[in-house]
């Protein structure tokens, strides 16, 4: 069983700049990918960004490129991802996950979810 907790939300203005952290503990295997999603109200919950088991390829959703990058360190199952030029639509809950089929990518295997950090955005 993997253990997710999400940290480093709040609120902020828009166009402030923010790092959310993710840690990973328990059976967390070496070929994970892992994945940042988020939840605005009223919403689905959508991928975002994430990153592949050896840390070198990142994915990106369309509506977050250029403003979102992902990173890894693999030695303490930790992700983050830094949000740059934050605008009102970044408003929601954020979720990390583990890709059990190891690509980080939009379409992989997340089963496990932590509790979430709120991000709002306020003009």
């Amino acid at each position: 069983q993997v253990h997710l907790v999400e940290s480093g939300g709040g609120l902020v203005q828009r166009g402030d700049s923010l790092t959310l952290s993710c840690q990973a503990d328990g059976r967390v295997e070496r070929h994970y990918g892992m994945g940042w999603f988020r939840q605005a109200p009223g919403k689905e919950r959508e991928f975002v960004g994430g990153i592949d088991a050896t840390g070198r390829r990142n994915y990106y959703a369309d509506s977050v490129k250029g403003r979102f990058t992902v990173s890894r360190d693999s030695s303490r199952n930790a992700m983050s991802l830094q949000i740059n030029d934050l605008k009102d639509e970044d408003t929601a809950i954020y979720y990390c996950s583990v890709d059990q089929w190891g690509s980080g990518g939009p379409r992989g295997l997340y089963r496990a979810w932590g509790q979430g950090t709120q991000v709002t955005v306020s003009s």
